[in-house]
Parts: C-alpha cells; sequence; structure tokens
C-alpha cells in the first residue's frame, strides 16, 4: 500500500512516501505513523523536518548525503543523532547525488535510492527487486532511448554503495543543538515555519484571524532558505565584466548585482570591484553575490557567463563549500541600499538588474525558462503591477501557501497576485483593469471638484493639477505627482482645533459655535466640502500611480482553455498586458499536448507524435491591427525580450508577449541548467522566431512589423529536434514515421518563417 503527500515545489520540494508491505489485503487508512524503516533523500531536510518521528526501536534509517565517513558524524544534528542512539537504529548513508551525476542522470536520485532500500531492508529478496525494477525501466524509460536506459540500469547496481554508520552510545545524552535567533516577523514563526516543517495541521484556526479576506503576507518565500541545490556558483572577480547576465537569466533570483558606497564598503568583509559603468555610479563598488542557500543550483549562470579573455567569471563547486557566502548575502540585503535610481532600469540589460526583483525565490523547477520573464517584468514594473495568474506552473510557484515569491522593495510597494482559473483568467485580467479604470474616473472626478471649490488652498489645487496632467506616466514623473499630490491632500486638511482658532480670529461666532458643535460631536477635521473631499481623496490614494495590468498563463490557458477569454480581452482595446508563457505543452498537468504543440513532438495525448501545425497565436493576434504583439526567447536575445516587455507596456492599448520557455517535460539532453542556451538554439534552427508588431508604428507610416532573428541555419533543425527527448523519443519508438514528420517540423518553421518576410516586405507607406 503506498500513500505520497507532497509540497508544491517543482524542485527540492518535499515528498513523504507512506509505504506497508505485506502478503495480505493492507486496508489501513491512516498514514504510516510508527515506520520501522525511514529514508531521507535530501541531506538538508534533517534540520528542516522531523525527520525520525515514530521511528521504531531498532528501525532503519538510510540518509542520502554528500558528507564524507568522517564528516557525517560532525553535520548530523545532535536531536538526530540522540535518537539514533536511544532507540538503537540502525543508520546507512550513501552519496546517490554524486553517483546520480557521475551516471548522468544529472539531480535524479531516486533509482539509486531505491535500489539501497531493497537491498536494506529486503522486503522482497534482493536479487529479485533488481530484476523487477530493471523491467520496470525498460517499460518506464524504453521510449526515451537505450542510453536513459543503460543510465537507470547503472544506478540500480550502484544503489549496492551504501555504508554503514557506527553510532556512539554517548550521542544518547547530547543536548539539542543551539537554536539560532532570529528577528523574522512573528508571522513567519508562527505561521509559515510550522507550515513549511509538515506541521500545519497543527496550527489553530486562531492564527490565521488576520488572513481571513484570503490575503497573505508578501515576500515569505525569502525566509526559506531550503540549500537544497548540491552545486552553486562562486564568483571570480577577476574575470567578471559587470554585464549582469548571470542575475538576468537567473530563474530564482539568487544571484545578484550589488552596488556599494564609501561607507557601505567599510562596513563589508569581501571582495568588489569597481563599478565600470554607468556614469552614474563611478567611484562606487560593484559585486556579484550569490544567496547560496536559495539557489536550485541550475547553472545557467555559470553557463551563459562570457567572462574575460575566454575565463568564466562563475563556476559551479559544491554547496557545502560555499556556506559562509550567506554570511556575505546577508550583509548586502541589509546593509546595501538600492542604487537604481541611479540609472534607467528599462534602456538595456544591465541596467535592468540593479533594479531588486520583486520575484524571488519560487518554487519553479531548477532551469525554469519561464521565472526569468516573470521576474523581470517585476524588476521593471514591479513597484505598480497588478497581476492575474492563470492556474498553471505559474500559479503554483507564485503563490501557493505559504510561500509568496512576490514580495516589495524597501519603500513597502510590490506587486498585487491573484490566481483564477485556465478559462477565464484572461477575464479576471480585464476585471482588474476595469475596476481601476472606474476608480480612477471617481479620483479625477474629486480632484476637479476640489479644485472648482474657491477657498481650495492654491498648494493643493497645484499639486491636484500636476497629478491630472502626470496620471497616465508610469515613471518618476507620475510616481512623484502621485505622492506630492497625496501630501498636499494631508496638508491641506484643517484640524477642528484650527478651523475654530480660524473662525475665533475672524470674529464669526456663528461659525465657531457650530465648529464647536461639530467638535463635540467626535469631528476631528474641518467638515468643510474642500477638507471632506481631501479626506476622500486621501481614501483612494492607491488609485493615483498609474497601475500596469499584467495577465500571466501558459499554453495551455492561452492556446486552448481559456483562449475564447483571451481573445476577447484582446478585441476589447483595454489597456492590458498579457505574457504567455509558451512550454509547448500543458506542464503543471504533466505534460499534455496543447495546440501550441509541434508537428513531431511526443506528449500525453499526442504519443506518437503530433501530427498537426502549431497554432500561431501572435499572428492571430495581429489580425486586430491595435494589438501590440512579440514573440521572444530571452536566452536567444536579451536586449529584444527587454524592448519587447518595455514596449508592450507603453502600447496604450492591449498587448500580448508570448515568450519561449524551456521545460523539463521538453527533456533536454544538455539538461536544465542549458536551457536559456536551448532558447538561443531553437531561434538560430529556426524552430522559434523573434518579431514584433507595433501599431504605433503604422501611425507614422512604418510597417508595424519587425522580425529580430537572423536569417535562421536550417541545417542545425534536425540536431535540435534530437537534443530533446520529447522529439528523439519518436524516433525511438516510430523510426519509420519519425523523419516523415521531422520533415514536416521543419517545413513548418520555414512555412512560418517565410510568412514573417512577407510581412517584412509590406509597403506601409502607401
Amino acid at each position: 500500500q503506498a500513500y505520497f503527500s507532497y509540497d508544491s515545489k517543482k524542485s527540492g520540494g518535499f515528498t513523504c512516501s507512506h509505504l506497508r508491505f505485506g502478503d495480505e489485503p493492507i486496508r489501513s487508512t491512516y498514514l504510516v505513523n510508527t515506520p520501522n524503516f525511514v529514508a531521507c533523500h535530501v541531506q538538508a531536510y534533517l534540520r528542516m523536518y522531523d525527520v525520525t518521528k515514530g521511528l521504531r526501536e531498532n528501525g532503519t534509517f538510510l540518509l542520502n548525503t554528500i558528507w564524507k565517513d568522517d564528516e557525517l558524524a560532525k553535520h548530523l544534528p545532535n536531536k538526530v543523532k540522540r535518537y539514533f542512539a536511544k532507540k538503537n537504529i540502525s543508520v546507512y548513508y550513501i552519496n546517490a547525488t554524486d553517483i546520480a551525476q557521475e551516471i548522468g542522470l544529472g539531480n535524479r536520485t531516486n533509482t539509486i535510492l531505491q535500489s539501497a532500500f531493497f537491498r536494506i531492508t529486503k522486503v522482497i529478496p534482493a536479487d529479485l527487486a533488481i530484476e523487477q525494477m530493471k523491467k520496470f525501466i525498460v517499460k518506464s524509460y524504453g521510449n526515451k532511448g537505450e542510453d536513459i536506459v543503460n543510465k537507470n540500469y547503472a544506478a540500480v547496481d550502484r544503489g549496492s554503495e551504501y555504508k554503514q554508520l557506527t553510532i556512539d552510545p554517548a550521542w544518547a545524552n547530547l543536548p539539542d543543538d543551539e537554536a539560532a535567533s532570529n528577528n523574522d516577523p512573528a508571522f513567519i514563526n508562527e505561521v509559515v515555519r510550522p507550515i513549511n516543517a509538515q506541521d500545519g495541521d497543527l496550527l489553530p484556526v486562531s492564527a490565521f484571524t488576520k488572513s481571513e479576506d484570503g490575503t497573505w503576507m508578501q515576500g515569505t518565500s525569502q525566509y526559506e532558505k531550503r540549500g537544497v541545490a548540491a552545486n552553486v556558483p562562486v564568483w571570480d572577480k577577476d574575470n567578471c565584466i559587470q554585464c549582469n547576465q548571470c542575475a538576468y537569466v537567473c530563474p530564482h533570483a539568487s544571484i545578484r548585482p550589488f552596488v556599494l558606497d564609501e561607507t557601505e564598503k567599510e562596513g563589508a568583509s569581501f571582495d568588489t570591484l569597481e563599478v565600470k559603468a554607468p556614469t552614474a555610479m563611478k567611484g562606487m563598488a560593484f559585486r556579484i553575490q550569490v544567496d547560496v542557500l536559495d539557489c536550485l543550483g541550475c547553472g545557467n549562470c555559470a553557463d551563459i557567463c562570457p567572462g574575460f579573455k575566454g575565463n568564466q567569471a562563475l563556476k559551479m563547486v559544491p554547496l557545502d563549500t560555499q556556506l559562509e557566502e550567506q554570511k556575505n548575502w546577508n550583509y548586502c540585503v541589509e546593509n546595501v541600499k538600492s542604487k537604481q535610481h541611479l540609472v534607467d532600469v528599462k534602456s538595456n540589460v544591465k541596467n535592468s538588474q540593479f533594479a531588486t526583483p520583486l520575484f524571488e525565490f519560487s518554487g519553479a523547477c531548477s532551469g525554469c525558462g519561464e521565472t526569468p520573464y516573470v521576474k523581470l517584468i517585476t524588476q521593471l514594473f514591479g513597484d505598480r503591477e497588478m497581476i492575474a495568474n492563470a492556474t498553471g506552473c505559474s500559479s503554483i510557484y507564485s503563490g501557493s501557501i505559504p510561500s509568496t515569491p512576490y514580495t516589495v522593495n524597501e519603500k513597502g510597494q510590490g506587486p498585487a497576485w491573484a490566481n483564477s482559473l485556465f478559462e477565464d483568467f484572461c477575464e479576471f485580467g480585464m476585471g482588474m483593469e476595469l475596476a481601476n479604470k472606474k476608480m480612477r474616473e471617481r479620483v479625477v472626478e474629486k480632484t476637479k471638484a476640489l479644485m472648482a471649490i474657491e477657498w481650495t488652498h492654491q498648494n493643493v489645487k497645484d499639486a491636484a493639477q500636476a497629478w491630472l496632467d502626470n496620471m497616465n506616466d508610469g515613471g518618476h514623473a507620475g510616481r512623484k505627482a502621485a505622492e506630492d499630490y497625496a501630501a498636499a491632500l494631508e496638508w491641506g486638511i484643517m484640524t477642528i482645533d484650527e478651523v475654530i482658532a480660524y473662525f475665533e480670529s475672524e470674529g464669526n461666532a456663528d461659525m465657531v459655535s457650530q465648529m464647536q458643535a461639530a467638535k463635540a460631536a467626535g469631528a476631528t477635521s474641518c467638515p468643510c466640502p474642500a477638507c471632506t473631499l481631501c479626506k476622500e481623496l486621501l481614501e483612494l490614494k492607491s488609485y493615483f500611480v498609474k497601475r500596469s495590468q499584467w495577465i500571466i498563463g501558459g499554453d495551455g490557458a492561452s492556446y486552448d482553455i481559456g483562449y475564447g477569454g483571451l481573445d476577447h480581452v484582446i478585441a476589447s482595446g483595454e489597456n492590458v498586458n498579457i505574457l504567455v508563457l509558451d512550454t509547448e505543452v500543458y506542464s503543471n498537468t504533466g505534460g499534455q499536448s496543447s495546440k501550441a504543440t509541434p508537428v513531431g513532438a511526443i506528449a500525453k495525448f499526442a504519443a506518437a507524435g503530433k501530427r498537426i501545425r502549431k497554432k500561431d497565436l501572435g499572428m492571430i493576434a495581429t489580425t486586430y491591427g491595435y494589438v501590440y504583439v512579440a514573440q521572444v526567447a530571452m536566452g536567444a536575445d536579451q536586449a529584444q525580450t527587454l524592448k519587447a516587455i518595455r514596449e508592450a507596456e507603453a502600447y496604450n492599448g492591449p498587448s500580448l508577449i508570448i515568450a519561449y520557455a524551456p521545460c523539463i517535460s521538453h527533456g533536454l539532453r544538455s539538461g536544465m541548467g542549458k536551457s536559456q542556451k536551448e532558447e538561443k538554439n531553437a531561434v538560430d534552427c529556426g524552430y522559434w522566431q523573434l518579431w514584433r508588431y507595433n501599431p504605433a508604428l503604422e501611425v507614422e507610416g512604418k510597417n508595424p512589423f519587425t522580425l529580430d532573428s537572423k536569417e535562421p541555419q536550417w541545417d542545425k533543425f534536425q540536431d535540435f529536434l534530437k537534443g530533446e527527448v520529447r522529439f528523439s523519443s519518436v524516433a525511438k519508438q516510430f523510426p519509420e514515421e519519425a523523419a516523415e514528420l521531422f520533415n514536416a517540423a521543419e517545413a513548418n518553421a520555414k512555412w512560418r518563417y517565410n510568412s514573417y518576410q512577407r510581412m517584412l516586405a509590406q509597403n506601409w507607406a502607401k
């Protein structure tokens, strides 16, 4: 009997498998509370969870660890060692992490550890278990090629490389390790941490008395510090050219550039470089800092690092060798102020990364192709961003209790996020925009009424006019006008005592009497129309700043289930921005085929390879003529991605950005640590095209269509397909049809490219 409980993390997440074995049918309807065997597959869990809870006396414990024989006793928590000694536990350990890397399975340790489990427990004869495991490997992975099968065979065989730990009887008297003190918010210690420790069901209802309406504290992911990466990047300043590309592509915002002024540098204990550019930062110090405990170790940063003269500034090393770096990270985030105000963060890739990410440490897969786009948008517009999120991967890693990666800047400003369904996410987002629009109309109406009142102070009138002039400016001018207006309104409200004193000085006894009566009735401020409007407007001040409305969903929601809503929203002409994270399958539900799945790819519901052409969502949207549309791939052209997002948000109307996002379900042979490079490969060979359609150019008599990618190298197309299991497995299962399907895929790519060329050639000046 098996029952599995798990969290929603895509990488390094917690899964607890409750297994029972017996000769008769097992009908237990409750979890295993007193196991005689426990396996801990991630060594970081030793401190995150109560891994020995309920383990029976004389039971068995298996640990996957990179710690060597002499290091193990030193690193095990005292609480765990004490339990081992008191309960006479047989402890075994194995370095399945390194074995998986050596075999070529990346971070997939499950087969190795399953083999070790059968060898240790002998719930069935080990030889029989190994034989059955290898049969099942053929059944599970046979369609992915002989190489994958052989690697898993090797994993089964190397499951024998476990060792037994000698238990020191003195451990039975060890005290608990000293608990680290923290100054974290009470909500984190009292609610978030118990839930993350799998003890959420022990929390009383009263713990949630401030979350009755469903709101949740932002930025809780920063307190997790899971430390689940096997390897993390280390920075070599001598080879760094300060391009910030590593931070730009990081899926988890766990590597960032920090710029330190003289005071901040004096308090630091780490190496820095002198800032090369921009000019506004001259004389300051520069450092690339890694948050090693939040990094998931994908390696994309190191992979794309251009380095200096062929020597990269980043390389991947074991996490255990870099734990001291966490102190440096803490210093940077706690003591180094953001310098983004010194540069235009929207101007180029380098400057964009001086902006604090307001989407950090999400539960997405290591190397995720989606999250770099989401993160970048928060860096550009996050302080005024509203997000309507479709259900799918992007909703799971963005808002699964208790982890919230959307956070706020040092002023407390950040994205407001809510999740809807596949079928109505675009309507949900348009509803947000329409509501915001209506509320801003109310602000304008009340502002004009305030300005029309004769005795409204001129300072208030001037601030009101400045806000009206800049209310649709999403930049610094709009933010300043909004803040100045709110301050003027605060200043413009007279207290009841000030009003009484004024009328007394004027000798107006009747008004003095009226104001004193108002004060006696509980009034604290002037009840005149001007002051009343000031108070009413202050209640609406959250609408003073122009909001940036984003609607985010995957291809399943956008191309398929929610397409009707998407079409309705872009047809409406409303000023919303839609980001489609195109993985070409339903990623969150297991890799089912969508209308975005291309010809020749294997996916669920297309087990023999998709037979029909991929839907060109972008071109469909251009037929309206008033919708901004762009197709991007960050790893292929970082600057084009930035430009498309910037143009889309600036466009006064609906915009649609379709972003290519490599996914773990693609089965990249090079691994998800090369997901950014895979985007480049896709564009280079013609599989994916980069383009923008900007209706604003047509008004100027220019062609609204711009093809940003170069002439494809078509001779690389077939090699690109062979580099992903979703295509290569077709050749294994259906060799006779594979060539036809792959040729069709290439022909379709050429057909699409040629249609773009025809659009490019049109004369729009006539």
